[in-house]
């Protein structure tokens, strides 16, 4: 269920969401740290077939949900591995009160991942703050929800028509106009996305669409054109 990605980083794929009505295709990551403990990203519905991949790369040691809107099965990882820390923003802690979060995304790494996994808070949006992260040894940039791809195809009806409004399908991944016109403070977002476009990307990975393999600063730089 695991696939290598690069260097150190996996990918799995999880059952699909529905939200109004839209149905989302859900992707998830583990990168290993030195010394072989785990920092799982956005997690997805645990099965006994993922659990033992995830236990056979290493110790789970971070459970971290990106943004307030990925966090549907941070409580079953969490009681499958009793010992992981629960990362995620303030505004998810606030959210999930019956969660007890031991740490707090905020804009840089904390100690525990620092010199391996670089950071940077997206703040100013109405919808959700969400944290980017730069896996250095793969050259990984992960995006969860700013930047979204379905395929041809993926929505029928008036919800394709809707998608294709919105920037969810396409030629290639784009910042939905949604989460665009969500930004209330555009220049706290100009300024974070100029330290991820500083980040020397090999290859970029989102929640919601196929990783972006080559050309990976040339496309982060089209895909936040608008913003500039």
């Amino acid at each position: 269920m695991l696939a290598p990605i690069g260097e150190e980083i996996w990918t799995a794929e999880g059952p699909e969401v529905e939200v109004a009505g839209f149905h989302y295709p859900l992707r998830m990551a583990v990168i290993r740290l030195g010394g072989g403990s785990l920092f799982i990203w956005s997690p997805v519905a645990l099965d006994e077939g993922l659990r033992e991949d995830v236990a056979a790369l290493g110790t789970v040691r971070f459970l971290v949900a990106p943004n307030s809107l990925h966090h549907l099965y941070l409580a079953e990882w969490k009681s499958a591995f009793p010992e992981a820390e629960i990362w995620g923003p303030a505004r998810l802690a606030a959210k999930r009160k019956d969660l007890t979060f031991d740490g707090i995304l905020e804009d840089a790494p904390p100690a525990a991942w620092e010199g391996e996994i670089d950071q940077v808070l997206v703040t100013g949006n109405l919808i959700t703050d969400e944290a980017v992260f730069f896996h250095e040894k793969s050259g990984t940039v992960i995006f969860t929800d700013l930047l979204q791809h379905f395929p041809p195809g993926w929505f029928s009806g008036w919800r394709a028509l809707i998608a294709k409004l919105d920037l969810m399908t396409g030629d290639e991944p784009h910042v939905p106009r949604k989460f665009r016109r969500a930004f209330i403070r555009r220049r706290a977002a100009r300024e974070a996305l100029r330290r991820v476009l500083a980040w020397p990307a090999s290859q970029v990975l989102m929640a919601h669409g196929a990783p972006v393999r080559t050309g990976a600063r040339a496309f982060l730089e089209r895909a936040f054109r608008w913003l500039f």
